[in-house]
């Protein structure tokens, strides 16, 4: 754990709220996963149990439909990707691939099991936050759904 890693958790949506002694608890348990330009840190349909933190780098989120990839969004650091894994316990429902050489902060289901057992309102508001944020992305894409059904509409 260093200084910078806990500074980084304090300016994330999904850790508003939480005290720095659970912050630094959580990254006592954590792993840091390294992959270069072009290694997936995942792919879509593999067994999901963590979230990452980029702490460096950048990566791309990419979902397969009909033999085609896409790329459907990307990210930098300080951003969080596979948090779905906490909350649905489903497999992937994309990859993420490095774009460029990247280090990324792992916390897993059962790191965070670990806080309920230490500080369960602690443990209650990482999930609250974690809601939140699928929410926000949630009402974004239902935007973008909006958006093109007008478009498509207006089109015809």
């Amino acid at each position: 754990m260093t200084n910078t890693q806990l500074r980084l958790l304090q300016q994330m949506p999904i850790f508003g709220g939480i005290t720095d002694e659970v912050l630094e608890f959580l990254l006592q348990r954590t792993r840091t996963q390294r992959r270069e330009a072009g290694e997936f840190f995942f792919r879509e349909g593999d067994k999901a149990e963590e979230l990452f933190v980029l702490e460096l780098g950048k990566v791309e989120i990419l979902r397969h439909w009909q033999g085609r990839e896409y790329c459907i969004s990307t990210m930098g650091q300080g951003d969080c990707f596979g948090e779905m894994a906490l909350i649905d316990f489903c497999p992937r429902s994309a990859s993420v691939r490095a774009l460029e050489a990247c280090s990324a902060i792992e916390l897993s289901a059962t790191d965070l099991q670990e806080l309920y057992g230490k500080d369960p309102a602690q443990f209650t508001m990482i999930y609250m936050n974690l809601g939140r944020e699928l929410s926000r992305r949630l009402r974004d894409v239902n935007d973008l759904l909006f958006k093109a059904g007008v478009q498509s509409q207006a089109a015809q």
